[in-house]
């Protein structure tokens, strides 16, 4: 496994990053403590999940933690990655990213995933409500008892990015070291402003959906072939983009490769990026998500692929983030 620094620290993290959501509300417990045994076995080191992931919340977490207490180096071989701001209860202060919540949550998972401490806490949304003075007076107190290492963000603009380095400039703290984004062929608007952002800040991009749902995943071959997927049952994003996913399946057929392989393969290219999110339901679908480390894109296919799927600068025009200014 040809690990990575997670943004700029020294923090190493495999390429690909275990996502756990199916964990719980499709995937059985058994199978994802399964799933999770085949991802060390594979190298897999990053695992990421938030509170609340679960067909209840927490119960993804629960069953991460479950699996660490069966002991074996479970625990000490994974970075875990986990995620507040949701509301937990309908209580008025059991949600966002208040200095209270931060305590609350953050002691409220670390039971769950029955462990003394997150390798990454990263809010899962900005808070528009709260300032960064208190978001970071919480944080640091949690880093400080050793509770947390790392801070992340996830769904983040690039102004928010910058706001919060600011901030914790200002406190003399490492602030973000992670941006969590919707990032596939199909979505590009964080090349605009939050990559541009996340490489000047040094942090770490972890995109999420990196096939779009599926459809990135070969949908149109599926569909013809009369297999039912996540993908398949899209119908209004496949019509949506129809034209550019023909184009692609053609495409990845002349590199002989698999599509989903080629959509992770083109965002571990991209800059920043450190590990794409798989979301496996069985471990079948998490070893065939290794064949795209191996998997090299020429320049030629790279920019066979800007054609299928163009950057979103207005204009035609670049580089970001300037792109729309000129």
């Amino acid at each position: 496994m040809d690990y990575r620094r997670l943004g700029r620290t020294g923090l190493r993290v495999s390429p690909l990053c275990l996502g756990t959501m199916n964990f719980g509300p499709r995937t059985s417990e058994s199978d994802s403590h399964t799933v999770m045994d085949a991802a060390h076995e594979h190298g897999i080191n990053f695992f990421d999940t938030a509170n609340g992931y679960g067909s209840h919340k927490g119960e993804t977490e629960e069953i991460v933690g479950r699996w660490f207490a069966q002991g074996g180096g479970r625990r000490d071989r994974t970075v875990l990655a986990t995620k507040l701001y949701g509301d937990m209860t309908d209580w008025p202060n059991d949600g966002k990213l208040s200095a209270v919540n931060i305590r609350k949550a953050c002691d409220a998972s670390l039971q769950r995933l029955q462990t003394d401490h997150i390798d990454l806490y990263q809010m899962h949304h900005v808070d528009r409500a709260t300032p960064w003075e208190e978001i970071w007076e919480g944080m640091s107190v949690l880093r400080q008892q050793g509770k947390v290492v790392y801070a992340g963000s996830s769904n983040f603009a690039g102004w928010h990015l910058a706001a919060a380095q600011a901030s914790a400039a200002e406190r003399k703290l490492v602030g973000l070291v992670s941006e969590q984004s919707l990032y596939n062929l199909l979505s590009r608007w964080v090349e605009l402003e939050v990559l541009p952002a996340a490489e000047h800040y040094g942090l770490g991009v972890i995109p999420w959906s990196p096939l779009a749902g599926g459809l990135l995943g070969g949908v149109l071959a599926k569909q013809a072939g009369g297999v039912e997927g996540r993908g398949t049952a899209n119908a209004a994003g496949i019509e949506e983009n129809r034209a550019a996913l023909e184009g692609y399946e053609a495409f990845c057929r002349e590199l002989g490769a698999d599509p989903a392989d080629v959509g992770i393969a083109w965002l571990l290219t991209r800059p920043a990026v450190t590990a794409p999110i798989i979301g496996p339901r069985t471990v079948e679908q998490l070893t065939g998500s290794l064949r795209s480390l191996d998997l090299v894109l020429d320049q030629a296919a790279l920019d066979r692929l800007d054609e299928l799927f163009p950057a979103p600068f207005p204009n035609g025009s670049g580089p970001a983030p300037e792109a729309y200014a000129w």
